[in-house]
């Protein structure tokens, strides 16, 4: 039986720049539309989740704090 190779896990940051850098890279390459200014939102929409994660990770880490 062949082992199943798997993936390290990535964190949710992680993810979030992969898909922001690869919505970057298909921007590039589109023109000017309707299309164009979805990814343009989603791009908004990923940086701003992740400032909301790590605004939200450090005051989780400020109230652990004795």
């Amino acid at each position: 039986m062949q082992t199943r190779k798997r993936s390290e896990p990535h964190t949710f940051e992680q993810r979030l720049e992969e898909h922001r850098l690869r919505l970057e890279d298909e921007l590039a390459r589109l023109p000017q539309g309707a299309q164009r200014e979805t990814v343009v939102a989603r791009i908004e929409q990923l940086r701003a989740a992740a400032e909301l994660n790590a605004l939200l990770s450090t005051a989780a880490g400020a109230d652990q704090s004795p």
